[in-house]
């Protein structure tokens, strides 16, 4: 944004601060592509697209809700309907001629009556043209009646009784009623202003009009004689006549009056713009003007804006204040004594000025390809559907960098004296009645800002014992911070080795330390303190951090004993060790390390493998009844085959056999007892085992447990009855201590 006018009431240029006046396309297109490197360029802020026209615009109007922006513009001829809220163009629609002026029938775009420098007047809806129809002269103005429901067009020219004419289109009726006739100088052209052909030199007019339609409702009509006419359309008779001034009386040529505005908040207030640039401000009740202002430029004037707010308290808090427009500036003045509080000065010629109400944005009409939107932060805030811009003014008048900021402050100046309060706070201090009365407290956002000094005042006079709780509040802070001060902060761990271990002990004792004085705060603890808080001198203040300086610390870290563990390499805790992660499983896992320990079977799974397991034994020992070493054989590799497929579940081989030793196990030939004996030891249950032959007469020694591994070697012999019967006792033997054995869980017996 621009900063176009640096005096005490900043005017920002939001858009169309580089319109100039239209080039040739062509040009335009180069110029186009130049602008790709300036930086001012592609920083712009674009509020409204394609908020322009390819030529010029004539006129604009913002909708009575607020919420809709409708345009006129040229070349060719054409009406742009913009919806706010979105920020974008609605819809755009041509028309057949210029239109000159245009006025919005209903709250918002849907009705909208043009008047056309053909002498048409067209009514717009949206779809389209809704109707058309021809008035007999040119039309100057166009001015809508609520209460008659009448569109009042002033005209060029006399008629047959040589006064001019202001068109009455009744839309209930839907047809033209008695025009209202006013004097315009007569109708011969030696007389001022007469003259019956329209469109030639001194002829007569009525040039503009104006309706107070929220209080008394008459009908100002501006001639180009310089008087203004008081109609009341209840009567449709003349009910008073305004002359110029005396001074312009005695001139040569007796300017015309161009613009007309009631105050809409009184309707006793008047302002009258002129044809050589002069703006008057009169009460009805006196021909005298109350104020007159020249614009400078010698214009005439185009339009007249009183700036009251539509709130009544915001109203009351504010300076009244009028604007007044010509082709070359803008100018705002103060009502009550006509003091200039600031103006705009576009680089292209203006055609029409609108004020969006409530707030400080202004969008114009001009000659120059992009139409001109101008925020003023002191007249308003931004309306509701741009409210980012005042954000944007307030970094802007901060910024201590910006060439453009208002005011050269430096960053945070702006606020250091105000305190942000919201209604609710204001209703505490008893304030909110000063809302909208005044301009101190100035609205932001959900709140106000309140100079720090009316607020620390309302707050005394609202609660006077406030201060001897901000005295007991202070108090209880001062005591509460020299506690705090005996407990040391985070402390620098010195060691060499083992840091992490001391950094973690350090932790744990200030954690306990802080600990200790909350709970000292919390039970009201250390009463000399409390009792005494500010009765210590400096001397003494210094002879008690000195002896908390000397007082010795207590911990791990402190202690002499400790000191090798920190200090000594020998001593340092190597992290990758086994034990190391064992002890402290978390650190392992944090270092990545994952290796999960391996988990036993559980009581279901154990069993089912042991039942897998008997019955592979079972089934191997009836097939095979010639040798015990065939009988080993054939319950390995059932017995491996069942632990592969426990292992494939997820679950640990606990019972793989080792590979460095192989061992062959058969069933013992005696029978051992039903009794467990687990909780004996080793000697005693070796001393109770009696020394026996095996069935082979090989002597063997102490057997442990309930199976036996036996080795022998003998001389062959050639096969004959005996050998065929001893083979066929042990397979007797071996089924018999079948139906004996114990189960390997320990805990039932099977087949009983």
């Amino acid at each position: 944004m621009k900063l176009s006018n640096p005096s005490n009431v900043p005017v920002y240029t939001i858009s169309g601060s580089s319109t100039a006046r239209p080039l040739p396309e062509w040009l335009a297109r180069k110029r186009k592509r130049s602008l790709k490197q300036d930086p001012e360029y592609a920083n712009r802020i674009e509020l409204l697209q394609d908020f322009e026209f390819e030529e010029a615009s004539a006129c604009v109007r913002i909708s009575e809700d607020g919420d809709w922006v409708m345009s006129t513009g040229t070349y060719k001829p054409q009406i742009h309907t913009h919806y706010l809220p979105n920020l974008s163009l609605s819809y755009a629609r041509h028309t057949n001629t210029i239109n000159q002026t245009f006025i919005l029938l209903s709250s918002d775009y849907s009705k909208s009556l043009h008047l056309q420098t053909d002498r048409f007047l067209e009514f717009h809806t949206p779809g389209g043209l809704h109707y058309s129809t021809r008035i007999p002269r040119y039309g100057r103005d166009l001015l809508y009646d609520k209460r008659s429901a009448e569109a009042l067009i002033p005209t060029v020219g006399v008629n047959a009784d040589g006064s001019g004419e202001v068109y009455r289109l009744n839309l209930e009726l839907g047809r033209f009623m008695k025009a209202y006739e006013v004097d315009v100088g007569g109708d011969d052209f030696a007389s001022t202003g007469g003259g019956t052909l329209q469109g030639g030199i001194n002829t007569g007019s009525v040039n503009s009009a104006a309706v107070a339609e929220n209080t008394h409702n008459l009908l100002a009509f501006g001639t180009s004689i310089g008087t203004v006419e008081f109609w009341d359309p209840r009567s449709r008779s003349r009910v008073g006549i305004l002359s110029s001034p005396q001074e312009q009386l005695s001139s040569e040529s007796r300017p015309e009056i161009t613009a007309l505005q009631f105050r809409k908040r009184d309707g006793l207030t008047i302002a009258t713009g002129s044809s050589n640039g002069l703006m008057y401000l009169y009460d009805l009740r006196s021909p005298v003007p109350l104020l007159k202002k020249d614009q400078g430029y010698g214009y005439p004037i185009q339009d007249l804006i009183f700036l009251d707010s539509s709130s009544s308290t915001r109203a009351q808090s504010t300076k009244p204040k009028i604007l007044s427009s010509d082709k070359r500036i803008i100018k705002i003045w103060d009502q009550q004594n006509g003091t200039p509080w600031t103006s705009v000065e576009p680089a292209v010629d203006l055609n029409h000025v609108e004020w969006c109400p409530d707030s400080g944005m202004l969008l114009t009409a001009n000659e120059g390809r992009q139409q001109h939107s101008f925020f003023i932060p002191q007249l308003g805030p931004a309306p509701k559907w741009c409210a980012f811009l005042d954000n944007l003014v307030e970094e802007m008048a901060e910024d201590p960098n910006d060439p453009n900021a208002f005011g050269g402050s430096k960053t945070g100046e702006v606020y250091d004296n105000y305190k942000f309060l919201t209604m609710a706070q204001l209703r505490e201090i008893n304030l909110d009645q000063m809302v909208g009365k005044t301009g101190v407290m100035r609205p932001y956002m959900h709140g106000y800002f309140v100079p720090q000094g009316l607020y620390e005042e309302a707050k005394f006079i609202s609660n006077p014992e406030k201060w001897q709780e901000q005295r007991q509040k202070s108090i209880k802070e001062k005591i509460d911070k020299e506690r705090e001060s005996r407990i040391r902060g985070n402390k620098k761990v010195t060691v060499k080795v083992n840091r992490k271990l001391a950094e973690k002990l350090a932790q744990r004792e200030e954690k306990n330390e802080r600990l200790k004085a909350r709970w000292l705060l919390k039970n009201g603890g250390d009463a000399e303190m409390l009792d005494k808080p500010t009765e210590r001198s400096q001397e003494q203040e210094d002879e008690y951090e000195e002896k908390a300086k000397k007082q010795p610390q207590t911990g791990v870290l402190s202690d002499s004993r400790f000191n090798k563990l920190f200090q000594d390499e020998e001593f340092e805790i190597d992290e990758s060790s086994r034990e190391f992660k064992n002890l402290n499983p978390s650190a392992a896992h944090a270092q990545g390390n994952t290796t999960k320990l391996p988990k036993g079977l559980t009581a279901a799974e154990q069993e089912a493998l042991d039942a897998e397991l008997e019955q592979n034994s079972s089934e191997s020992e009836d097939d095979d009844d010639d040798d015990d070493a065939a009988d080993v054989d054939d319950i390995a590799p059932s017995k491996s085959r069942a632990q592969e497929r426990y292992a494939k579940n997820g679950r640990p081989n606990k019972f793989q056999p080792s590979k460095q030793k192989q061992m062959m196990m058969k069933a013992s030939s005696s029978n051992t007892a039903a009794q467990p004996k687990r909780d004996q030891s080793f000697g005693s249950r070796a001393s109770q085992l009696k020394d026996r032959k095996s069935s082979s007469g090989v002597r063997t020694g102490a057997l442990v447990g309930e199976m036996e591994i036996t080795f022998a070697s003998a001389k062959r012999e050639r096969p004959g009855a005996e050998k065929q019967d001893q083979n066929q006792q042990a397979s007797r033997d071996r089924r018999k201590e079948k139906k004996d054995r114990r189960s390997a869980s320990n805990n039932t017996f099977r087949r009983m």
